[in-house]
C-alpha cells in the first residue's frame, strides 16, 4: 500500500525531470522560454535554487527555478490552514419513547435545536417497549410532530423508519441559500 505523504507529492525536482526540453520560469517569475532540461538545471544551480516541474501535463512541461524546501513548506502550511477552517459535523442522538410527557418533549426539542444550531446532525431514536410496539402509529405521530416543530431550523434527511423495536430518523441543519 502506498504511503499518503508520497502520493500527494506531484513535483519532480532537478534530475528527476525526464523531458528533454522545458518551458522555464526564472526565480523572479519571468518567463525565460523553452530550454533544454540540462541547461535549466545549470541555471538553477547558478543561483543556488532548484528546478521544479510545476505543470507536467503541458507540452513541454513548465518548470520553475525556486527553493524546493520553501515550496514544500508553503504547501504544507496551506494544507494545515485549510484543515483548521473545515467544520467536522458530529451526529448527536436524542432518544424518545412514545409515552413521553409534554415537558420532557419540550426539553428534547430544545436539545435538538441547540445541536442543529451548532451545525451537527441529530439522530432521533424512538424506542418501543413491551406493548407499545403494538401501537406504532403513536410513535409515527410523535416523530411527525417533531419534524413539524423543527422545520424552521432543521430538515428531515431520512424519514422515520422502523428497525426492530425502534423507529429512527435523521435531522440536519437547513442549508442557507
Amino acid at each position: 500500500m502506498e504511503d499518503n505523504r508520497f502520493a500527494e507529492e506531484k513535483h519532480r525536482v532537478n534530475r528527476a525531470i525526464t523531458a528533454p526540453q522545458v518551458r522555464l520560469i526564472d526565480q523572479d517569475g519571468n518567463p525565460v522560454g523553452i530550454v533544454s532540461t540540462r541547461e535549466a538545471i545549470i541555471m538553477a544551480r547558478e543561483v543556488g535554487l532548484d528546478l521544479v516541474e510545476v505543470a507536467s501535463q503541458a507540452s513541454p512541461p513548465v518548470c520553475k527555478i525556486i527553493d524546493y524546501g520553501k515550496l514544500k513548506y508553503e504547501l504544507q502550511k496551506k494544507k494545515s490552514e485549510a484543515k483548521k477552517k473545515q467544520k467536522i459535523i458530529e451526529i448527536k442522538e436524542v432518544k424518545l419513547t412514545p409515552t413521553i410527557g409534554d415537558h420532557d418533549y419540550k426539553v428534547k426539542l430544545a436539545s435538538i435545536g441547540r445541536f442543529i444550531e451548532d451545525g451537527d446532525k441529530v439522530k432521533v431514536t424512538l424506542r418501543f417497549r413491551g406493548r407499545e410496539f403494538a401501537h406504532k402509529e403513536i410513535g409515527e405521530k410523535l416523530l411527525n410532530r417533531l419534524i413539524i416543530d423543527v422545520k424552521e431550523i432543521a430538515k428531515c434527511e431520512s424519514t422515520p423508519q422502523l428497525e426492530g423495536k425502534q423507529m429512527m430518523m435523521m435531522l440536519g441543519p437547513q442549508t442557507v441559500k
